[in-house]
């Protein structure tokens, strides 16, 4: 029965737009901060989970909201925070996972298209090297949002 509850609430969460993924590698609520059309960046959050037993490397991310979409990293380089872009992308540990969050690892949306509004969503597509292309859905929260 606990077998059939998991399988259960991992189906609910598909359904509901909150997972998405192809078996080895999900992604886990994905999410944005709503900003007005004349933004000249956004930022993109989520979590990659690898359920294989090989590491994986999210590549790059696809989708049409933006001009392009770039990887990145804050780090305190001695009490200064540095951003970075990642072109050879990031590791997903087997068995762990990546975190994209403010602050951290994130997406920079270059020149959205659009709006982001509040209670809004996008698509995109995230390629890893091993798992390919992974769907994901984006929700719009609040401009002033932190994580779940």
């Amino acid at each position: 029965m606990k077998q059939w509850t998991g399988w259960i609430v991992a189906l609910c969460l598909l359904a509901s737009g909150a997972v998405a993924g192809n078996g080895k590698v999900r992604v886990r609520e994905a999410w944005t901060r709503a900003v007005p059309a004349v933004a000249p960046v956004a930022g993109g959050f989520l979590t990659v989970v690898n359920d294989g037993d090989v590491d994986d490397r999210l590549l790059r991310v696809e989708s049409d909201i933006a001009q392009r979409v770039e990887l990145h990293q804050m780090r305190n380089d001695g009490g200064v925070m540095r951003m970075r872009a990642l072109p050879e992308g990031v590791v997903v540990p087997a068995y762990g996972r990546l975190e994209l969050k403010p602050g951290g690892y994130h997406l920079m949306l270059i020149k959205p298209r659009r709006a982001l509004v509040e209670g809004g969503h996008f698509d995109a597509t995230l390629v890893f090297q091993r798992a390919g292309r992974v769907p994901a859905r984006f929700e719009v929260r609040a401009m002033g949002a932190g994580g779940s």
